[in-house]
């Protein structure tokens, strides 16, 4: 215990704000992690039935927003069903609209995972800078070259710490930063859907079944 307050004022204190910082980014890193890879699991759910739910089916529309109006991707087809645009591109707006309004909560709290990878170093560092000139007064007024050493070694104690909080925080922004990517891409596409199943008429049953064919003949070729 003694050994931590004197690395803690080795460093100007610094040292201490370690442990909270990296709380603080797994407290937020988990949370997204929990939210995004729910929603993302609804939305992969939501896209499977939708496919399913023919041309102009209003009531099969209706089941499958009522079993998810909870969802982002669900108040996708609450919104549709509500809306009164009567072309495709009002209906397009209106559905754009929500999207617009969902992203933040998609990308709530990445700001502190970005932040910590950019402070957590920095304080690192600027505790390692203050443990220095502490040990290199050592040196001045004593004369002991293995304080100082001993100083030094143990101020960089503070830039190691830093460096690590910056290491996991930059793996879950960049991670969550491909989900909320992925998560946009589900919602432009069952965005799309909607409105193709409100505006138009489908596909014949021919097409259909020639669509199926070339991409089985695509992925055969690519060794799928």
């Amino acid at each position: 215990m003694n050994e931590i307050v004197r690395l803690v004022l080795l460093t100007g204190g610094l040292l201490a704000v370690m442990p909270v910082l990296l709380l603080i980014t797994l407290v937020v890193a988990f949370e997204r992690l929990w939210l995004l890879k729910k929603t993302i699991n609804s939305g992969s759910r939501i896209h499977a039935r939708l496919r399913e739910i023919g041309y102009g089916n209003l009531e099969g529309l209706r089941e499958l927003a009522e079993a998810n109006s909870k969802t982002l991707q669900g108040h996708l087809i609450v919104t549709a069903l509500a809306s009164r645009g009567e072309t495709a591109d009002e209906l397009d707006f209106h559905l754009e609209e929500e999207i617009m309004d969902a992203m933040p909560r998609v990308n709530r709290g990445l700001w502190i995972l970005d932040t910590s990878v950019t402070l957590a170093p920095l304080l690192g560092l600027f505790g390692t800078i203050i443990g220095m000139i502490q040990a290199f007064n050592v040196l001045s007024q004593h004369g002991g070259p293995a304080k100082v050493t001993g100083g030094i070694a143990d101020a960089l104690i503070s830039t190691g710490a830093g460096l690590l909080i910056a290491i996991i925080a930059v793996y879950f922004v960049n991670y969550f930063n491909s989900i909320a990517q992925r998560i946009t891409q589900q919602l432009e596409l069952i965005k799309i859907m909607l409105v193709n199943r409100f505006h138009t008429r489908g596909l014949s049953d021919g097409a259909t079944s020639t669509m199926a064919q070339t991409r089985a003949a695509e992925y055969t070729a690519a060794g799928v």
